[in-house]
């Protein structure tokens, strides 16, 4: 990791036709799902815009509640009270992440969008190690716990790693050969393939990240794989059943290529 170059945001666009509004590019927008997540969503979102109101760019941070039953778009009402760059966007029921995550990629305006988890397992200054890659050509850098280089500074009780290691292997097998995590909630992506990508996709629940990825290899949109920091937090919404859910998402859409390839 250390011996990856930091990489700035990208810079801003200075030219714009005569007389038009004086209302910046967005160089960066962060996406964050949330669902209940009244407790977990502050320190996070103050994590985000500390570290982003320390770059010279323009920016946006925009949090989907996906249909909470708690406070979480009070909480997110709050912060944006205090931050004009905020953006709260509702789904009126819960839909599952893919869906939230959908909603706020096809609202951004970003050159570049990222999205991140409300718990920030993934540190947001592991940005930069990501906008080196879509620097040097690559279409999207999903942050991995299982490159070489990868720090996992709190392990999941070993049974859910387990799992998830197994299921990682079988979603190569069946559907994005040679990435070998698809899963951790750390994505950045070129804007404007991003919300094409997002705009084709269907999946609603926690296997999304498949279809995406897959959106950009039958495009030929290189996706770069990088070892990040991560950390397991308490209050994850990822139950044991849920890995069976992915792993049925993926076989959805790995039949559904077939059916269209018949």
């Amino acid at each position: 990791m250390d011996a990856v170059p930091r990489a700035a945001l990208p810079a801003p666009r200075s030219s714009r036709p005569p007389n038009a509004p004086a209302t910046p590019a967005v160089d960066l927008t962060v996406v964050i799902p949330a669902y209940n997540e009244e407790h977990r969503l502050r320190p996070g979102m103050e994590e985000v815009c500390r570290y982003l109101r320390a770059t010279p760019h323009h920016w946006e941070l925009i949090v989907v509640d996906d249909g909470s039953t708690d406070r979480t778009a009070a909480v997110a009402t709050e912060a944006a009270g205090g931050e004009p760059r905020i953006r709260l966007l509702r789904a009126p029921v819960n839909r599952g992440k893919g869906h939230a995550v959908r909603i706020g990629v096809r609202a951004s305006r970003g050159r570049r969008v990222l999205f991140c988890d409300a718990d920030g397992a993934t540190p947001i200054e592991e940005l930069a190690v990501l906008l080196g890659e879509l620097d040097a050509g690559y279409a999207a850098a999903i942050g991995s716990r299982a490159r070489p280089g990868a720090r996992i500074e709190v392990h999941q009780h070993v049974v859910r790693e387990l799992l998830g290691k197994a299921g990682n292997r079988l979603i190569q097998a069946i559907a994005v050969p040679g990435i070998q995590d698809t899963q951790c909630g750390f994505k950045l992506f070129d804007g404007e393939k991003a919300r094409a990508a997002f705009a084709q996709a269907r999946t609603d629940g926690w296997g999304f990240d498949v279809e995406i990825l897959r959106v950009f290899r039958a495009n030929d949109w290189p996706v770069a794989e990088v070892p990040v920091r991560w950390a397991h937090q308490p209050g994850s919404k990822v139950g044991l059943l849920d890995y069976a859910k992915v792993l049925a998402e993926v076989l959805r859409l790995r039949l559904r290529r077939e059916g269209r390839e018949k």
